[in-house]
């Protein structure tokens, strides 16, 4: 299940791709305009900025842009940043694998076989979709 840390993150991310081209967004904007809580923004937005996905600005005019265009920022990314892992079980990810204790043969393992395909298969969808495509 989608976490709402990352669901938020993807709507606030997608608030900004919307402004025009330049703009600075403030958190306060974000917030009232996608209903999220001002102070859990603020903890989703430093991480997207830590992770390079946002810039920031500090003072009058500042607030919040994104660093590349928004058909460049994959969905893969995004999720990562905000959420961890994309696969559902440790012992198919990509970038994050660990045996699971208590299995073992892998290969032999039908939760691993379907896993892979569920990974597979999402990975495929986040891959194909930007923020410009959500936008």
């Amino acid at each position: 299940m989608l976490s709402k840390k990352t669901k938020y993150g993807i709507k606030a991310l997608t608030f900004i791709a919307k402004q025009e081209k330049g703009t600075m967004v403030q958190i306060a904007t974000i917030s009232e305009n996608e209903n999220i809580s001002h102070k859990f923004l603020e903890s989703i937005l430093l991480t997207l900025r830590k992770s390079g996905i946002l810039g920031a600005k500090k003072g009058k005019g500042g607030g919040y842009y994104l660093l590349k265009p928004a058909s460049e920022i994959k969905m893969t990314d995004v999720i990562r940043t905000l959420e961890g892992p994309i696969a559902m079980v440790p012992c198919v990810s990509l970038n994050y694998y660990e045996k699971c204790d208590d299995c073992p043969d892998e290969e032999a393992c039908s939760v691993h076989k379907l896993m892979i395909q569920v990974r597979d298969n999402t990975l495929q969808v986040l891959r194909n979709n930007t923020l410009a495509d959500l936008v």
